[in-house]
């Protein structure tokens, strides 16, 4: 049964979910660092909610066997399981990193998302979502805006299925993504850069759509690309088998994978932790959750640029509302130290977007002083 207010995937059947929901009340405690620590206080957030209370005291059951603990959850459950994301990509290695479990003393499990061709996640989303599109949207073309990732992962995707892909980067878009793009698209599709900042890109994207009536693909706020990225929730747990993960750290943007990881994993193992982790200087779904509702940031810094987003989706904010435990913001110099970190262990140079949760991972255990532990970190990307 739908929390008052909440709507039913069912009956909507759009690109972009914009609902309106009424927001699930919630306290937001701020917590300060460890003893001994040097983390501020708003470097951290936990989200204690009606939700969580409920989730301990009663765990329903469903015939299936899921745990049912979040509204929508066996609609976006169906769509992970109906996902098509196979048919371009692999079931990525779940990696033990010794060199930095011995550090931190605790089991860390790198989630290598930069093992795809596109050398990101976001490839999942995007071809689950183009997949899908009717012959009739398909014949339209598609179109998005993005700063990189999510762009390859269209211009792969269109290409893969023959369709034409116009994909609008801002110009300060770094080159070796717009290249990437480039390279992976096919002859019916086209990159466009254009304006100075992600806005004034997306509204050239805008105008295209309203011009040529082609298919908006969002890099996050849409139903299939959630569940898309949702189907590494469903590895995790697949590849974990006899282990007990504590926790699972995840890169934070506009919030897509953040949601798909989180609606899975709660629903089938609500005891982990779903942590979320921002940089410092874009802090959108932790501004989000603070303030109960969707905010615009005026700015955001684009040192992490692949998360690096001013508003998150109003429906990857509703499902993170649900399903996310604590969100963690962390500095430049954090995300460089976790590049660090993980290239020791993997030999692989991570982008800073894509260094997001371990950078997470190794100050929510500097802050907590947890030892013995099992946690799982997401590398997002390798876009370097």
């Amino acid at each position: 049964m739908l929390a008052p207010g909440r709507r039913s995937l069912r009956a909507v059947n759009v690109s972009v979910w914009s609902t309106r929901c009424r927001p699930l009340t919630s306290s937001l405690t701020h917590l300060g660092p460890a003893t001994g620590g040097s983390s501020s206080s708003k470097d951290f957030l936990t989200v204690n909610s009606e939700l969580h209370i409920k989730k301990a005291q009663q765990q329903a059951v469903s015939k299936s066997g899921l745990i049912q603990c979040v509204p929508d959850a066996f609609d976006y459950l169906k769509r992970i399981l109906d996902s098509k994301v196979y048919d371009v990509c692999k079931e990525t290695d779940l990696q033990h990193a010794p060199k930095m479990s011995k550090r931190l003393r605790n089991r860390i499990l790198l989630k290598r998302e930069d093992q795809h061709p596109v050398y990101s996640f976001k490839l999942r989303g995007a071809y689950n979502r183009v997949v899908k599109l009717t012959t009739e949207e398909k014949q339209q073309g598609i179109t998005c805006c993005s700063a990189g990732n999510h762009a390859q992962g269209i211009a792969y995707s269109a290409a893969k299925l023959g369709i034409s892909a116009k994909i609008f980067m801002p110009t300060i878009t770094p080159s070796i993504k717009v290249e990437s793009v480039r390279q992976f698209a096919n002859k019916e599709s086209e990159v466009v850069l254009i304006g100075d900042s992600y806005d004034e890109a997306y509204e050239a994207c805008q105008r295209c759509v309203a011009e040529e009536g082609r298919v908006l693909v969002h890099p996050f706020n849409d139903p299939e690309v959630i569940a898309g990225q949702g189907t590494i929730g469903m590895e995790i747990l697949k590849q974990s088998t006899g282990e007990d993960i504590d926790a699972v750290f995840v890169c934070t943007g506009g919030g897509g994978l953040l949601s798909g990881v989180g609606l899975y994993m709660k629903a089938v193992r609500p005891g982990i932790k779903i942590i979320g982790v921002e940089a410092a200087d874009a802090p959108t779904m932790t501004e989000s959750l603070r303030a109960g509702k969707v905010v615009n940031l005026p700015s955001v810094g684009l040192f992490a640029d692949g998360a690096a987003v001013k508003r998150a989706g109003d429906e990857t904010f509703r499902i993170c509302q649900w399903v996310v435990d604590e969100m963690i913001t962390v500095s430049t110099d954090e995300i460089c130290a976790a590049i660090k970190d993980a290239f020791i262990d993997t030999r692989v140079v991570l982008e800073p977007a894509g260094a997001l949760a371990v950078a997470g991972l190794r100050k929510y255990v500097n802050r907590t002083a947890a030892e013995g532990k099992t946690f799982v970190a997401i590398t997002s990307g390798a876009n370097m």
